[in-house]
């Protein structure tokens, strides 16, 4: 820059610093009612939007269980992702179908057939989150040996009361 530029340049004071700079702009209020009491189902807390009865939790915790099983033994190449079609969206079905191909062009085998995983992945834990009595949200808890994953999934009540699975995410 020459002399005459800087001579047009505008210059202005320090600007102030907000209070929330640099961070969240959270509500700092206090509370003024307790909060709500925790909902305990086989000896663990649960958050529901809405009001399940234990018989039902529990058995969708466990039909969960063996769905995600299912769904990581198929990424794996040890099943055929048609095991899991009638419990699954077109979207779910596509996307487990294209991570075992993936999987088993990286490991230079044919998903589905049979292939034994040196370590066998197992679920062993599952949370479940109802949003209504026809929409559940899961956690899974997945371990491959020393290894961890969580997975993610959403499930829906069809019109012949079978639960489908819309949404699977694995991390």
């Amino acid at each position: 820059m020459s002399r005459h530029d800087l001579d047009n340049v505008v210059t202005f004071g320090p600007a102030p610093v907000a209070s929330v700079q640099g961070t969240l702009a959270l509500d700092l209020q206090p509370r003024v009612h307790p909060p709500e009491p925790t909902v305990v189902a086989h000896g663990r807390p649960v958050a529901d939007v809405t009001a399940i009865e234990a018989p039902l939790r529990h058995g969708l915790e466990q039909w969960a269980g063996r769905y995600v099983q299912a769904a990581v033994e198929i990424v794996g190449g040890d099943r055929p992702v048609s095991q899991l079609l009638r419990w699954s969206s077109r979207e779910v079905y596509q996307d487990l179908d294209r991570r075992a191909q993936l999987v088993g062009r990286a490991g230079h085998h044919l998903p589905g057939h049979g292939r034994v995983q040196p370590v066998r992945p197992r679920v062993v834990g599952v949370h479940t989150c109802f949003l209504a009595r026809d929409r559940v949200e899961v956690s899974a808890h997945v371990r491959y040996g020393e290894r961890s994953r969580a997975v993610a999934a959403r499930f829906v009540r069809t019109p012949d009361q079978r639960w489908c699975c819309t949404a699977l995410e694995f991390a």
